[in-house]
């Protein structure tokens, strides 16, 4: 069983695989699916009787359609039973649901106040400590004390100082030097604890007595790709897993711990990456063990996929205080199976995230908006033009970032010291991000406190002390200086830092960029606040990286309290999208999961693809040694089980861990399929109790004598014919969650073919990079 998800597949994962490139000592970073390659081992597979070989042998899928039976099987047994017993136990099933949603929010909750106070304590450690209270951020510190009047070469550019945060020092050059060693620590530690889950993914063992290999060959060591499972965001790995495939151990406690300590440490380094995505997969871990409890969960990949969907709206909400954004993150960027039921726990495990978020009130403010603001000045109908502009450049920093990271991750991440040694990395990304930040006031303190800043409205006599409102008030050139340097900083830095071992998110460091160009071009513009155009450009560049339109703009007003914005934002937003697709297609997302390797299917992306393709599904079919070794027909007498046998050692020798045999009679007429993993079961598990000369029965009739294997073959696979266009198999396998599709020959009806997802998948990815 699985330990990522609690998929019952006795043969864990390895598909049909080709191995991405590596180095020779076995690359740990996935790398692009252009770069595959036939490794030596699988060359001499390809010498051998061994079938072809498929992408992503590491993953295994789940099959919707199955589960959805499985489930309901178990809702008749309930329901069906007498008794009051079985009435509450029913009563408890349909609430289970609700149940799960509400502790998930609840705890995802807890986890986020718990990461927002250390990571605001340990990142002001960077300037100073609370005499007080050092675990005390210096929010918390100052907060209702006096503020310090006395001004030097460094609290000129701090805000919320008073006599109780004491400075390590008050000259400039210490300070710097001070900064960055802090910063290099908080990199070391948080690399380092996100080494502690490093792993392999399962794959296909070699068969004892496998016929591909004769006694004189050596035999190839399977090895799956090694994850880093608590590195990056995780919402490329969140997105593959709730498109039915299985990454085991992505979800554990332990991941969910790591992720916590690494992010308060990432962050604190000021690097340009924030915590929003790495809370998306902490709620998801949280999901997942929240919703192990219960059996219905537990037992049912598709119904645990639901429940995952859920909790992803949780993390969303926590991080910027957006209980109904992070509902429509869930559903409009993650989610692939999203029914009105989802919706609605979504709903409610967001609600809850929200409302327990507010009353632990991690940021001393008692509100749950994270930028409040109130502008008071309404924008008029030429201030369109400079939204519109917000937009363009938005979508040109998106496309340009998407397109620059996938080339900077391919060749520097492609160094074998970069590879061997991720914390190396992490470091000099640090060393070269606090080297750039720490000149500029802008830049200096961790993202968050960035957009805080360029969000503030100058004409509020409240903020009119703080810095930016100071320079503003200025006459000459140097703070546009510092603007323009912070925009072409956030740029390179975004770039050179999304993809490094640490959980990390892009959408801090998206708003950072898009704030600071939008404050830089409201200083052209007199008639209105240039907040007003920091918060539009945030939106805008983050939806030219991230490619988000309905639940960004909804997160925008969320994170303001802005409700007179949201019609600039919506423009602003729209006309990024669009133009960062004319740039690239794919969004950071997208991006991240071809670097990475990770399975996924996209129905929408998927179709325009194969829109312009002039093919049927017989392009889909697999070669005739490949079905060959895969087709069992079945007399009516049984199989013998040395031919299961046979079969089964070539399965494993070509790691088709997700694929099986197709069960035909003698004119070839389709009886059954039979998936690897209950072959497995039913000849290792079962069979122990038989001896080895026992007939197998496939289908029923089976004496006491014979090994009964009919209860674990699918009589009903789904069907389709070979003429039917591509995009049928796309829907079915999209819509339905598919595992396996068999194809039919027109006319005769004659069994040509079987399709796995990962064979789907992989054409997809072929004919994309055509």
């Amino acid at each position: 069983m699985s330990d990522e998800l609690g998929e019952q597949s006795p043969l864990l994962q390895s598909g049909d695989g080709v191995t991405p490139k590596r180095s020779a000592s076995r690359d740990e970073d996935a790398t692009s699916l252009l770069d595959w390659y036939l490794s030596k081992n699988e060359q001499r597979l390809d010498e051998t009787n061994v079938g072809e070989r498929l992408p992503y042998s590491d993953y295994s899928s789940i099959d919707f359609l199955h589960d959805l039976v499985k489930d309901s099987a178990r809702l008749r047994f309930l329901r069906r039973r007498p008794g009051l017993r079985f009435k509450l136990i029913s009563l408890l099933d349909q609430a289970s649901g609700w149940i799960a949603a509400a502790i998930i929010g609840t705890l995802t909750a807890c986890v986020a106040f718990l990461v927002d106070v250390a990571q605001a304590s340990v990142s002001d450690w960077k300037f100073g400590y609370c005499s007080s209270n050092p675990l005390l951020s210096r929010q918390s510190c100052c907060a209702g004390k006096t503020p310090l009047l006395k001004i030097n070469d460094l609290t000129s550019e701090l805000d919320n100082l008073c006599e109780s945060y004491v400075l390590w020092s008050e000259a400039y050059t210490p300070a710097f030097a001070i900064y960055v060693s802090f910063a290099l620590l908080f990199g070391l530690l948080a690399s380092g604890v996100t080494l502690l889950t490093k792993r392999s993914l399962p794959t296909a063992a070699q068969a004892p007595h496998s016929e591909a290999f004769s006694d004189d060959t050596p035999r190839p060591t399977p090895t799956g790709k090694v994850m880093y499972m608590a590195a990056g965001s995780g919402i490329p790995e969140i997105k593959t897993i709730l498109s039915g495939f299985v990454i085991p151990g992505f979800l554990n406690l332990k991941v969910l711990v790591v992720k916590a300590i690494g992010a308060v440490f990432a962050v604190s380094t000021g690097m340009c990456l924030g915590k929003e995505g790495p809370f998306v997969h902490i709620s998801t871990c949280v999901g997942y063990i929240v919703a192990g409890i219960f059996p219905k969960y537990r037992h049912n990949g598709r119904k645990m996929r639901e429940m995952l969907s859920a909790a992803c709206a949780s993390g969303l909400s926590v991080a910027f205080g957006a209980p109904i954004g992070g509902v429509l993150f869930s559903y409009e960027e993650i989610s692939t199976h999203f029914p009105r039921k989802v919706l609605l726990r979504a709903f409610l495990c967001s609600l809850c995230a929200a409302v327990v978020l507010k009353a632990l009130n991690p940021t001393g403010t008692g509100k749950l908006v994270l930028f409040e603001t109130k502008y008071g000045t309404p924008y008029e109908p030429q201030h369109y033009l400079v939204f519109i502009v917000l937009g363009l450049a938005g979508g040109v920093f998106g496309g340009l970032f998407c397109k620059l990271n996938l080339l900077w991750s391919r060749w520097f991440r492609g160094f074998p010291f970069v590879k061997r040694y991720p914390v190396l990395e992490t470091c000099l990304i640090v060393l070269a991000t606090t080297l750039l930040q720490f000149p500029n006031p802008l830049i200096r303190e961790t993202g968050d406190e960035v957009v805080k800043n360029l969000f503030v409205d100058c004409n509020d006599g409240a903020a009119r002390t703080a810095w930016i409102c100071k320079m503003e008030a200025k006459e000459g050139n140097a703070y546009v200086g510092w603007l323009v340097y912070g925009v072409l900083t956030k740029l390179v830095l975004t770039i050179v830092t999304f993809g490094v071992k640490v959980p990390s998110g892009v959408i801090i460091p998206a708003l950072d960029g898009g704030a600071l160009f939008g404050r830089l071009l409201g200083q052209w513009v007199t008639s209105i606040s240039p907040g007003i155009f920091a918060l539009v450009g945030a939106g805008a560049f983050l939806a030219g990286v991230s490619r988000m339109t309905i639940s960004l703009a909804v997160i925008m007003f969320e994170l303001t309290g802005e409700v007179e914005y949201i019609t600039p934002c919506m423009v602003a937003i729209l006309i990024a999208k669009w133009t960062a697709d004319a740039i690239s297609a794919e969004g950071v997302y997208d991006v991240a999961q071809t670097v990475l390797g990770h399975p996924f299917m996209d129905l929408e992306s998927s179709m325009q693809i194969v829109q312009l393709q002039d093919g049927c599904v017989d392009d889909l079919i697999p070669p005739q040694q490949t079905m060959d070794e895969i087709t069992v027909v079945v007399p009516a007498s049984g199989v013998s089980r040395q031919v299961l046998e046979k079969k089964r050692r070539q399965l494993q020798d070509r790691g088709l861990m997700d694929a099986g045999l197709v069960l035909v009679d003698e004119k070839n007429m389709l009886q059954g399929y039979l998936a690897q993993g209950e072959l497995d079961f039913g000849l290792g598990t079962l069979g122990q109790l038989y001896p080895e000369d026992a007939e197998v029965r496939l289908f029923d009739g089976a004496s006491e004598t014979d090994l009964d294997l009919s209860v674990l073959v699918d009589r009903t696979p789904l069907t389709i014919l070979s003429g039917a266009p591509l995009e049928y198999a796309l829907e079915m396998f999209a819509k339905l969650g598919l595992r396996y599709l068999i194809i039919n020959e027109e006319g005769s009806g004659k069994v040509l073919g079987v399709v796995i997802r990962k064979r789907l998948v992989a054409y997809l990815d072929q004919i994309k990079h055509e």
